[in-house]
């Protein structure tokens, strides 16, 4: 069953131990915001391109080993069959995860709406005390956008560079990655206020202290 259930498993032979690249999931401390609990942020499991030589099946055992519950992913669907883990959200379920899969393209900001969607979800998971991961390609510039949203979202007081510098401490200072998603932060408190009171959406801030 093992072997049917990765689609790269012949692939993954080609790899040597010594030649993979291992995943390295940031656990993020919410205490900045006054929350106790920690979100994960890594890059695309089980990716091979270019010189990046991930193992799926050893990525996938990583995530559960630490405890993983829920995935939220905002690869497209072209870009996991680009990076040549076509099944990984099946893989996922298969394995007993919660799979979130909210696609935007890479090096772009998500629509309001499904902004909106993505913190409702990820406050939700906070109130439920579930340990999530959450991932893009590389980890740093989609991902990294929308942990610094929840943090304007749940604290009034976070200034968008403090959330900027905040993810650049703990993941690197690649996070955020372009210009229209460092524009999409500075923007995000007044445009997401707006959309709420437009469309007349209510997400509590309050989560799990």
């Amino acid at each position: 069953m093992r072997t049917s259930e990765f689609d790269s498993s012949s692939e993954e032979e080609e790899v040597g131990e010594e030649e993979r690249t291992p995943l390295n999931i940031s656990w993020l401390p919410l205490s900045i915001v006054e929350c106790s609990q920690f979100v994960g942020i890594c890059a695309l499991p089980g990716c091979r391109f270019k010189d990046i030589r991930r193992s799926l099946q050893g990525d996938i055992d990583n995530l559960q080993n630490q405890g993983v519950q829920d995935v939220f992913v905002f690869c497209t669907r072209g870009e996991l069959q680009k990076y040549r883990v076509p099944s990984l959200l099946e893989v996922y379920e298969q394995r007993g995860f919660t799979v979130h899969h909210m696609p935007f393209p890479d090096g772009d900001t998500p629509e309001l709406e499904q902004c909106s969607q993505i913190l409702k979800e990820l406050q939700l998971n906070l109130q439920n005390n579930r340990r999530t991961v959450i991932h893009c390609y590389g980890g740093l510039g989609r991902s990294a956008l929308i942990i610094a949203c929840l943090l304007l979202h749940l604290s009034s007081t976070l200034t968008p560079n403090e959330a900027i510098e905040f993810l650049r401490q703990h993941r690197g200072g690649g996070a955020i990655q372009t210009i229209k998603q460092y524009n999409f932060v500075h923007e995000f408190r007044e445009r997401f206020t707006a959309y709420q009171e437009h469309s007349g959406a209510s997400t509590e801030r309050s989560v799990s202290r």
